[in-house]
């Protein structure tokens, strides 16, 4: 089977990126910088993005690129006949999982797209003066079986078709698009942010650090705030990387990645701290942020303005839409791309049966929260929630760890001088101090966080 490839770096760089932006930029780390203090917090995160994320995304890149498969067979190519071929099967079952859920949220974002759309949140703000309205709103629509139920199958609709168009003139061709799209979106509002009255103070918080806030707890959530937002450890970046061309470079490719996501989600802090403390609100608001909070936000900043109120609204929205497709999409192809190769089905036939399968576990994540509410109940958590924590406590930082000893410890260096500089043909001058993170500091970062959100410490 002739091995498809992305056409330019551009699309490479596009794509890998699409993958990494989503909810971890938009939501949890807006949530993170408020739960830890602000400015502080991500000092401490950007060094972490440097010192932990890029060596494993590296690593990522040189598994998938140098096994020329996808991340579900890797293992078993680059060492064959040992217990690592398990680590490929496991890297699968963890977007599986997380795709199941993760359609469930992106559906909301279809749907409040639309409420703005149709200037539903203005006509709540001035329906009742009180903020509970927005929260009202939102525990009725995740009520509703129906609406959650559209939303979704709408949503992984469009993920399946990008899907099957394939690696060049699917998820390339997307990347092309909605990449440019997101960051146009978020600069607009970014430019509306920073004219609203709390833009000093919601600044000054995101950039005026204070050390003094910072505890060990602190220094560990951006560990892991780093981990999940560049999407490591489940498998897709190696996915990706083996599309890569033979004359990609991964050190530039990982620090222009790393860059575009880190950059997204300062701009996103950019313009929710200011849009908080405009309103008045807490910026350690939590995960109800996008949408039970901000509504109210954007009709408290730009009430005098309905114009703007509805076009900030909309806009953001559509962010969200923006944010959550690209990186649906890279999960999806994961495991796709996995089925594919290993059953030697079409991928039509492979993401068929993702789309349906994911789709319809996604219905009862979806009701477990909502119409069944209660009875779809295991340990005390919803079905959404577990499939939450199995694979944000548990698999990614297994996973992640794994990674890290694989590639420091099981593959040859032989095969990290030919990956790291294509041959001989690019220069790579901080590679002994590469070998020493990926074998020692990540592997021990990744435990740490693995211990931390277990709440061992």
């Amino acid at each position: 089977m002739s091995r498809s490839n992305f056409s330019g770096k551009l699309g490479l760089i596009l794509a890998s990126a699409g993958s990494a932006v989503g909810l971890g930029n938009l939501w949890r780390f807006p949530t993170e910088t408020g739960e830890n203090g602000g400015s502080a917090f991500l000092i401490i995160y950007l060094a972490c993005v440097i010192v932990f994320g890029l060596p494993v995304m590296i690593s990522e890149f040189m598994i998938g690129r140098s096994s020329r498969v996808s991340v579900g067979r890797s293992y078993s190519v680059l060492a064959p006949g040992s217990l690592w071929k398990w680590l490929g099967p496991l890297q699968v079952l963890t977007p599986f999982l997380i795709l199941c859920y993760y359609n469930v949220v992106a559906g909301w974002t279809l749907w409040y797209a639309g409420e703005a759309a149709v200037n539903g949140f203005s006509t709540m703000a001035q329906s009742s003066e009180s903020a509970a309205v927005f929260s009202d709103f939102f525990a009725e629509f995740v009520g509703s079986w129906w609406k959650q139920i559209l939303c979704l199958i709408v949503f992984m609709g469009i993920t399946h078709y990008v899907i099957v168009q394939g690696v060049t003139k699917g998820i390339e061709r997307s990347s092309k698009v909605l990449m440019p799209g997101l960051f146009i979106l978020l600069l607009l509002l970014v430019g509306c942010a920073l004219t609203m009255p709390g833009a000093k103070e919601g600044l000054n918080f995101l950039f005026k650090p204070d050390f003094s806030k910072i505890t060990t707890s602190t220094v560990l959530s951006a560990m892991g705030q780093a981990f999940f937002s560049l999407s490591l450890g489940m498998g897709i970046l190696t996915t990706y990387a083996s599309y890569f061309k033979d004359d990609a470079n991964l050190g530039k490719s990982a620090l222009s990645i790393g860059a575009i996501d880190t950059f997204v989600a300062i701009l996103a802090g950019v313009f929710i701290f200011p849009a908080v403390f405009t309103a008045g609100i807490e910026p350690s608001k939590g995960p109800s942020l996008l949408f039970e909070a901000l509504p109210n936000v954007f009709q408290s900043a730009f009430g005098g303005l309905p114009w703007l109120s509805y076009i900030v609204s909309l806009a953001f929205y559509l962010l969200l839409i923006l944010a959550t497709l690209t990186s649906a999409i890279s999960i999806h192809e994961a495991v796709t791309s996995y089925l594919a190769e290993a059953l030697h089905w079409s991928r039509r036939k492979a993401a068929t049966l993702v789309s349906l399968s994911t789709a319809a576990i996604g219905v009862l994540c979806a009701l477990s929260l909502g119409a069944l509410k209660g009875e779809l109940t295991f340990f005390d958590m919803a079905l959404f929630d577990i499939f939450d924590y199995v694979t944000a406590k548990w698999l990614l930082p297994i996973g992640g760890m794994l990674i890290t000893i694989f590639a420091g410890w099981r593959l040859s260096k032989r095969v990290w001088w030919k990956q790291m500089t294509n041959s001989g043909t690019k220069r790579f001058p901080i590679f002994p101090i590469f070998v020493f993170m990926i074998r020692f500091v990540c592997p021990i970062g990744i435990l740490l966080i693995f211990l931390n959100e277990l709440k061992v410490f």
